[in-house]
């Protein structure tokens, strides 16, 4: 296994669409995703995708830890060629970081209730509803197979801060969704 560089903002290949893995998942996949665990585990972070580490392959690994999980811990999930399908028009704002975007965060709005699919590094099917922050780390995650960062979801700007200064926010300074 391997640490990975992370590509940072600004590096064209988080801005290109990843292309789908083919089927059967080749082992070179398998290793990639090995190794894509190793650096984000290395790195504290919470989620990966393939694009961050200079590959463009739908490809992304994620976990939820118990103390971020409000509920539903997540071990180390890999998933090849992940779809999401929100499951309600409810949104949520929270602050996210990116290991691409180091030392900022962001009040970035999602959806509070999802479904994905994909497929898991043995080929099966892997199908799960997710909810608060496992749902938001998915649709990050996911994001990146797209081209699109954290960043590009804001609509209020003035809700994005270095780390250290995240303390002038407070716990519940978040801007408020309309409705």
């Amino acid at each position: 296994m391997a640490i990975l560089k992370i590509a940072r903002m600004g590096h064209p290949v988080l801005r290109r669409p990843a292309v789908p893995v083919e089927e059967p998942i080749p082992a070179v996949v398998r290793q990639l995703a090995q190794d894509m665990i190793e650096t984000m585990v290395d790195s504290s972070g919470v989620g990966l995708a393939a694009p961050q580490v200079h590959v463009g392959w739908r490809v992304i690994v994620f976990r939820v830890p118990a103390e971020r999980a409000g509920g539903e811990t997540v071990d180390v999930q890999v998933l090849v060629n992940p779809v999401v399908e929100p499951l309600s028009e409810e949104m949520q704002f929270g602050w996210e970081g990116c290991l691409s975007i180091p030392g900022l965060r962001g009040a970035v709005p999602r959806y509070n209730h999802i479904r994905y699919r994909g497929l898991a590094l043995d080929g099966s099917v892997v199908e799960r509803e997710a909810r608060g922050f496992h749902a938001r780390v998915v649709q990050h995650e996911c994001d990146h197979l797209d081209g699109v960062l954290y960043l590009d979801r804001m609509n209020d700007l003035r809700f994005l801060s270095f780390t250290e200064e995240m303390k002038y926010f407070g716990t519940e300074s978040v801007p408020k969704l309309p409705g």
